[in-house]
């Protein structure tokens, strides 16, 4: 599985941290950025990160990271396919693997000391989807997307 990671500035030292605890964990990990503390804005990198998991949601999965988590949750979750889920502790992280299969864990770095996103990425990564009625209501979400989808090119015709 490759994950992506991706933060703004606020999220930049919980995401280098977070890195190297990845890798040596043995996974693939790619860096979308941002590369350092420098003030930056996060919109570019939820979208970059949350593009890439719309594309492929079965082989990869993504981390994002700024102050509160909540602008990064509000971008990423605009795109097909994409499940991100704000986490502040290592129980909605699980559930959020178990019942609604988020593809994207969202961290707010004011929130969630190192040790903290540790367990809770370590947690989300390890967690499969228990699908059942869960599957049923992530198909409801799928129509959902088709319908907006849908209502969207009707508005361009």
């Amino acid at each position: 599985m490759k994950i992506l990671i991706a933060s703004d500035h606020a999220g930049f030292v919980l995401k280098e941290k977070l890195k190297t605890y990845l890798l040596k964990e043995g996974l693939t990990v790619e860096d979308l950025g941002a590369y350092s503390k420098e003030r930056c804005d996060y919109p570019k990198f939820a979208y970059a990160l949350a593009k890439e998991i719309s594309r492929f949601p079965q082989t990869k999965r993504g981390i994002l990271i700024c102050k509160s988590g909540i602008g990064n949750s509000i971008v990423a979750n605009r795109l097909p396919r994409v499940r991100a889920a704000l986490c502040y502790n290592v129980r909605a992280a699980r559930l959020s693997r178990e019942h609604n299969d988020s593809n994207i864990l969202v961290l707010g770095s004011a929130f969630i000391p190192f040790n903290l996103a540790k367990r809770i990425v370590k947690v989300w990564i390890a967690t499969k989807f228990q699908g059942g009625r869960y599957r049923r209501r992530l198909n409801q979400i799928k129509e959902i997307e088709k319908e907006i989808a849908l209502s969207l090119e009707n508005r361009e015709s």
